[in-house]
């Protein structure tokens, strides 16, 4: 089967086949043919002419009962036989007789009375305000986006300036196409940041991959490379740096001091090996004494004459012998002593060590969900109480139990409990705002701390995601499980502190188990 022909794809190409198809259809290479054929050649929609223009002008006037009528049907027939003489004289004609104004005597019209200053119009408002808004917009919003761009900065300012001070046209034109040089350079910015940002990040992942693969045993320090890996999967945002050197802050601090004490307690073995390799040396130098000194009593013995001088030998003898005991129990007391000193360092360092490992873990977060543990609440309480009292804000917290958790745990596990737990978090942590925060509370007990937020508005949010939680499927053993949580809510009152809010939380908490289960209730 052979292929059809692919239409012509350039204007030469194109052209040429029109000339053909004008040849082969014996059409008159008028300029309108040429056009017409053309167009269906390249694929382009055919133009509205003049004469189509005209010949439905008159139609529409034919539609029109009266003299109106007859005037179409003679343009009709003036395009027709394309007299345009004629279709001229009738358009006056028409002219004439329709769209000229009725003079009106002077004597009927009034004389207006004064008018009072009218208001400014409408438009003329909305022009002021978008004016206004787009000076405040250029000098006060867009400057502190660019701080490592000064001219920006000023460009940005003097347009602000000019746009409040435009009243004509020609001034606005000015201000419109600065404006528009200004927004094609901030986005040729933006998109230089953002390249920078991405840039910095993947230098950053492939200096903590790099560091990772040299480690060996240093557990301690390849947790420290797992938790900033695990913030920089997560959107960075200004809150997730700021909290995560916080972290990594305090991380640091006590691991310092941990690593101190690991060194001194190194250098403590150090000190009691040196004092047994002493003192094993201490008594191979006794021992050499001895055995010389035993070497010279043997040849007194062999030269001795008689009984006296034979026990002064032995006497002496056995003198050197007790000293060289007496040497050789306490080199080996201070031995075993040195070898109890070593042994308890080396389980200092064990020790040390396995809590260098514990601290590699964020100390902000529980374990097993992965979010804030009760030492991470309390610096977020901190933080955001100490912003409603410089801002006047609201906050509100929830306390959220999951329902007969007890009963999934004796049913199905204490393995089904803990994804159960995940599973929730999961789902806090999916459903609301970056800006809030949810900690692990104790056991199956969390709390969420909703910034900016009335108490209204709180109740609502966890209502909603009693409902999202329903609607996702939780598995067990193959087997669907409904799982569902009470939740208190809870505004914090002014100058209250975090254990007063807490407690009127839970309090709302029992009357929402206390009401049914699956439920939310407010605090008073």
């Amino acid at each position: 089967m052979r292929d059809k022909p692919q239409p012509p794809q350039n204007p030469a190409e194109i052209a040429r086949e029109t000339f053909s198809r004008l040849a082969r259809q014996r059409v008159s290479p008028t300029p309108d043919n040429y056009r017409d054929i053309y167009n269906e050649i390249a694929g382009i929609a055919a133009e509205s002419s003049t004469e189509t223009v005209l010949a439905g002008f008159a139609q529409l006037l034919s539609a029109i009962p009266g003299d109106v009528a007859q005037s179409g049907e003679r343009l009709a027939r003036a395009l027709k036989a394309r007299d345009w003489t004629d279709y001229s004289v009738c358009l006056n004609s028409l002219a004439s007789a329709h769209l000229q104004p009725k003079p009106v005597p002077q004597a009927v019209v009034p004389t207006p009375p004064p008018r009072a200053p009218e208001p400014p119009a409408e438009a003329d408002v909305q022009t002021r305000m978008l004016r206004e808004m787009l000076s405040r917009t250029l000098g006060y919003a867009i400057p502190p986006l660019l701080i490592n761009a000064p001219e920006l900065i000023s460009e940005s300012e003097a347009i602000a300036a000019e746009t409040k001070e435009a009243r004509s046209e020609p001034a606005l034109n000015e201000v419109a196409a600065r404006l528009k040089k200004l927004c094609f350079k901030l986005d040729i910015k933006g998109v230089d940041l953002a390249e920078q940002q991405e840039l910095l990040l993947q230098l950053f992942r492939l200096l903590l991959e790099n560091v990772g693969e040299l480690l060996e045993d240093d557990s301690w320090l390849r947790g420290q490379i797992e938790s900033v890996q695990k913030m920089l999967d997560r959107p960075i945002t200004h809150l997730t740096l700021k909290d995560a050197t916080a972290s990594l802050k305090e991380v640091i601090y006590k691991q310092g001091l941990l690593k101190h004490s690991l060194s001194e307690a190194k250098v403590t073995v150090k000190g009691m090996m040196l004092t047994f390799v002493e003192r094993l040396g201490a008594v191979a130098a006794s021992t050499g004494d001895y055995h010389e000194k035993i070497d010279q009593y043997s040849q007194k013995i062999s030269l001795a004459q008689d009984i006296k001088e034979l026990n002064h030998v032995l006497d002496d003898v056995m003198r050197e012998t007790r000293s060289a005991q007496s040497e050789a129990l306490r080199s080996r007391d201070e031995m075993i002593q040195a070898r109890q000193e070593m042994q308890d360092a080396e389980d200092r360092i064990h020790a040390l060590e396995s809590k260098l490992e514990q601290m590699s873990e964020l100390v902000r977060e529980d374990q097993l969900t992965g979010s804030l543990n009760r030492r991470g609440l309390d610096e977020v309480f901190e933080r955001e109480f100490a912003r409603v009292d410089r801002r006047g804000t609201t906050l509100c917290i929830a306390m959220l139990d999951l329902d007969d958790f007890k009963r999934l745990n004796d049913t199905h596990g204490h393995i089904a409990g803990d994804h159960a737990l995940v599973h929730l978090v999961a789902l806090v942590k999916e459903t609301l705002r970056t800006m809030d925060v949810v900690g692990r509370f104790g056991g199956e007990e969390f709390l969420i701390i909703l910034p900016d937020t009335t108490l209204a508005a709180a109740a609502q949010t966890i209502t909603r995601l009693q409902r999202e939680l329903t609607k996702r499927i939780f598995m067990v053993n193959d087997e669907r499980l409904l799982i569902t949580f009470s939740g208190g809510v809870a505004s914090r009152r002014p100058d209250e502190d975090v254990q007063s809010l807490i407690k009127r939380a839970d309090a709302a908490l029992y009357e929402a188990k206390k009401a049914g289960k699956n439920r939310v209730s407010t605090a008073e």
